[in-house]
């Protein structure tokens, strides 16, 4: 069985136009919806993201009040792999089945539809890095980036009450794969064996209920991250932590404060596991989650850190 990734995610959101401008000025491209009602972005590799009205009923019920996640879409490899899904969670009374999909509800409370993958493979020029010893990009410049262009939907942030048994679910009935963890404070998780470092991260911090932390999109490299976020603070869009490099997955980042609930990040360079990794297990720390970051993100016109106020 094989789950390949994040092919959608279904938000339910209280201020739907200022929710479509976010994603557009994020680097989307808006498309011909295949659900009625419903606004679509699209990445480029066509992961996608959908737009509802946050009381419409066709969502499933929320695991948080406001706008937020309602549905992450997971592909799998095959129809065989769907079916061995089916029968590994055939005792999980949130399972519905339809012809070509199946749905349940983690222990969060955020549902889960599982369909045979469909995204499409994106060839990108990326100019080389050069470092000691590995000169690989000569007579070229690297470049610089007016705006972000999202290249797929990389991973999912939920803060959960049950770290435990919201892992264990994952781990047990789905297959994810462990990657690093910090003791009693979260989990990082592959969907395969083989993989970036993490598809999914589940939080806990005492006191806080269910919710979306952020998700993540991947883009071409460190100088697309920076000129992402700069473009998005020229719009109009706060910064949450930005730019920075997270050391437990090596991934530069940067997060922007979203209408539709929780953070989008830009992110890129994160590591590239197989199954002879060993998962570390850490006490969790500032230091550990952020090497360096610049708090209140790039003024996009000046190019220096923005100022917070007093």
């Amino acid at each position: 069985m094989k789950i390949t990734g994040i092919e959608a995610l279904k938000f339910g959101v209280v201020e739907r136009a200022k929710a479509t401008a976010f994603l557009a000025d994020f680097g989307l491209s808006r498309a011909a919806s295949d659900i009625a009602g419903a606004d679509l972005f699209l990445t480029l590799n066509h992961s996608r993201v959908y737009l509802f009205d946050v009381d419409d009923p066709r969502l499933p019920a929320p695991f948080e009040p406001g706008s937020t996640l309602r549905e992450v879409v997971w592909g799998v490899a095959s129809a065989a792999c769907l079916s061995q899904l089916a029968e590994r969670l055939a005792d999980d009374p949130s399972l519905s089945r339809e012809a070509d999909c199946l749905r349940c509800q983690d222990p969060n409370g955020m549902t889960l539809r599982f369909q045979l993958g469909g995204l499409r493979s994106v060839e990108l020029a990326v100019a080389p890095i050069n470092q000691h010893g590995d000169i690989r990009r000569v007579n070229e410049a690297s470049p610089v980036y007016e705006r972000g262009e999202p290249i797929g939907i990389g991973h999912v942030v939920f803060f959960t009450p049950d770290l435990a048994t919201t892992e264990a679910f994952y781990r047990d009935r789905l297959g994810f794969h462990l990657s690093d963890s910090y003791q009693g404070k979260g989990a990082f998780m592959r969907c395969a064996g083989q993989g970036h470092h993490h598809d999914l991260f589940l939080l806990h911090v005492p006191g806080k209920s269910a919710g979306l932390n952020h998700v993540a999109f991947t883009v071409r490299d460190i100088h697309e991250v920076i000129g992402a976020g700069m473009a998005m603070n020229r719009h109009g869009w706060s910064t949450f932590i930005g730019p920075g490099r997270h050391p437990i997955s090596s991934a530069y980042f940067w997060y922007v404060n979203s209408p539709l609930g929780g953070a989008f990040e830009y992110y890129t360079n994160d590591d590239y596991l197989t199954e002879a990794w060993q998962p570390r297990t850490m006490e969790h720390s500032l230091a550990l989650f952020t090497e360096w970051a610049v708090e209140g993100g790039l003024d996009g016109h000046t190019r220096r850190q923005i100022k917070q106020e007093a």
